[in-house]
């Protein structure tokens, strides 16, 4: 069977990753407009290589661990049965953490970063400044996150539309399903007769799916997956 999971801030949330946006537009006291669009890359490089070490720091703190919600994900993808293409609009590695394999990230990763010219990524853990240059042009250029900004297009869209369209499951857990394009999602799936489900801890604008699991993730994913497995006998 053929399922396609999306997961926003919600799943990460319940680990200790703050939801993107805070109270008052301000992302982990940051505002957004300063450190998450290209403008703000070309005014303050420096201020925004700082917010995305940050960030990428906090993935080594041994008490941010992956949840149930994650793990659960990634047993049911292990299913014999089961053909799961897990798209996140995170930049965490909590997926990969809990056990998921081949991670659909739309929005980027903290742990890559990427050159300005040639877009060639490289896996990075470490602290990401200006004096970083790629390997990939003949001439270095600067590395910047390999995260995507507001104003630039997510990644992977036409691997996502085509396993939606091919689905037999759809589920969006932990996103208010209202930002585009991941909003749109969930029309495609249905104008493919494919069952959507939204897990999510408070109800959404999006009225557009077939089933609702109300409360957190860590509760909620393992319920849905249960239901999944007994209703199509998927082992």
């Amino acid at each position: 069977m053929n399922i396609v999971v999306l997961t926003g801030a919600g799943i990460s949330a319940e680990s200790g990753i703050r939801t993107f946006r805070d109270s008052g537009g301000l992302w982990e006291n940051e505002r957004i407009e300063d450190v998450a669009t290209p403008e703000a890359f070309s005014a303050n490089p420096n201020r925004v290589y700082d917010f995305y070490n940050t960030r990428r720091q906090q993935l080594f703190d041994p008490q941010l661990q992956p949840n149930k919600a994650h793990v659960a994900l990634a047993e049911f993808a292990r299913l014999s049965s089961v053909n799961m293409t897990l798209v996140t609009q995170n930049v965490d590695n909590l997926h990969e953490r809990g056990g998921s394999d081949n991670v659909v990230h739309m929005h980027g990763e903290l742990l890559s970063a990427k050159c300005v010219k040639s877009h060639e990524t490289v896996r990075w853990n470490g602290d990401l400044t200006a004096l970083n240059t790629c390997q990939c042009c003949q001439l270095a250029q600067p590395m910047r996150p390999d995260i995507v900004w507001f104003g630039e297009m997510p990644l992977y869209m036409e691997r996502i539309y085509q396993a939606i369209e091919t689905a037999s499951l759809f589920c969006a857990i932990g996103t208010s399903g209202s930002v585009y394009p991941a909003a749109g999602f969930v029309d495609i799936a249905r104008q493919c007769d494919v069952e959507t489900t939204l897990i999510n801890l408070d109800e959404t604008d999006n009225g557009h799916f077939d089933n609702r699991y109300l409360g957190k993730a860590s509760e909620c994913v393992p319920r849905w997956i249960e239901s999944v497995k007994a209703k199509y006998e998927l082992d």
